[in-house]
């Protein structure tokens, strides 16, 4: 997978990880938006966002795929959304796919917004939020990735899988060959 012409900073495809902070729930503070970033005319930023992400693998290892969508917090509208293929992976390495998917679309949205980060892996809602250990080296890597690109105001909530029907929809459609692309 190729970076999106005009995106910058981290993606899911990046590899290096930082010298410390895996598995912590501090972050650095979000970059200041240059004026690059300026939202057009006549719109503003939300100052809430909620990402729902989900990953899954038919098989674990397995043909994988994560879908990630990021909604105003207020009212509910889909502002991002993208599901993708992974090639054959395991079911954790997706649902991080899809956080770090989720994060990157919501910072691009807003990097200053608080985020509410709802999926229905206890695994990487609990290790995100620093009460569960990260012991496998790969999850500590994609663990890193995504604090690299987190908010320093976000929430971490476990949900339902009932509750994450968008984003486990938008890993369905990927996985039976329609993905969708991000349009940030």
């Amino acid at each position: 997978m190729a970076r999106r012409e005009g995106q910058t900073g981290p993606t899911i495809f990046d590899t290096a990880a930082p010298a410390d902070g895996a598995g912590t729930t501090e972050a650095a503070p979000a970059p200041t938006p240059g004026p690059d970033d300026a939202a057009p005319a006549g719109s503003a930023r939300p100052p809430r966002l909620t990402v729902c992400a989900d990953g899954g693998a038919r098989g674990n290892p397995g043909p994988a795929a994560y879908g990630a969508l990021v909604r105003d917090a207020s009212t509910g509208e889909v502002l991002d959304q993208e599901g993708l293929t992974l090639g054959s992976t395991t079911n954790n390495v997706a649902e991080y796919s899809g956080l770090i998917a989720g994060l990157e679309m919501a910072r691009a949205i807003n990097p200053d917004a608080a985020v509410d980060v709802r999926m229905d892996s206890k695994l990487v809602i609990e290790q995100m939020a620093g009460r569960w250990k990260i012991k496998n080296p790969a999850m500590k890597d994609l663990a890193a990735r995504a604090q690299r690109v987190r908010p320093a105001r976000v929430t971490w909530t476990w949900v339902p899988r009932a509750e994450n029907k968008a984003a486990d929809a938008l890993v369905n459609k990927a996985l039976d060959g329609s993905p969708t692309v991000r349009r940030g």
